[in-house]
């Protein structure tokens, strides 16, 4: 059974599954054995390209709450097969998964990759570190935002999503490196016309 079926499909969301006639497809999966929740190269590449994600944690009134964490490409780093961390950002300062890791370690992450239309979910128990040499090993070098504290995440089970619905968006980077070939293929050509030209105009003289 895969580990993020056990965790997420809890008694109310089978029953669902059954109302809408989907639970046939995943109670096959229910009866294997459990599957060991390791990130394996697919999903290292996959989180180490991205330069955002949405972390989604609960307070003690029950609310979800959820949080756009951005930094530089790769900022979300993976530690191990079963570990990923992040050194995080000083933001608005409001605290608030800050705040309900403290009464409830569970979180839940979603990486988005929005120009291939993919997208990977992760659950995971997560602590906040101040250790300054932990901290190091996350910074980006590149990167001058203010640390306040390193976020770790000890993967309890992770799933990969359909493309159904995921509207292609691009970054700028993204955009660039799509455009360029058409930039430098028309600078070619205007090497060629002003080549040309010249020609012309020797002929002529």
């Amino acid at each position: 059974m895969s580990k993020f079926h056990k965790i997420a499909f809890t008694p109310n969301v089978k029953a669902v599954q059954s109302e809408f006639g989907t639970r046939s497809i995943y109670e096959r999966s229910d009866s294997a054995k459990e599957v060991r929740a390791e990130l394996t190269g697919a999903e290292f590449d996959f989180i180490e390209q991205r330069d955002g994600f949405y972390l989604a944690t609960a307070g003690e009134t029950g609310w979800p709450y959820v949080q756009y964490r951005g930094g530089p490409r790769g900022f979300l780093k993976v530690i191990d097969a079963r570990t990923v961390g992040y050194a995080d950002f000083r933001g608005n300062r409001q605290y608030i998964s800050v705040g309900n890791l403290r009464g409830n370690d569970k979180a839940a992450l979603f990486l988005m990759d929005y120009a291939n239309r993919r997208r990977l979910k992760i659950l995971a128990r997560a602590r906040v570190d101040d250790d300054p040499e932990l901290i190091r090993s996350l910074r980006h070098e590149d990167y001058k935002a203010k640390i306040e504290r390193a976020v770790i995440l000890d993967v309890e089970a992770f799933d990969w999503n359909c493309p159904q619905h995921i509207t292609p968006r691009y970054t700028m980077d993204e955009v660039e490196a799509m455009v360029r070939p058409v930039y430098e293929h028309i600078e070619k050509l205007e090497k060629e016309i002003e080549l040309l030209k010249r020609g012309t105009d020797e002929s002529i003289s």
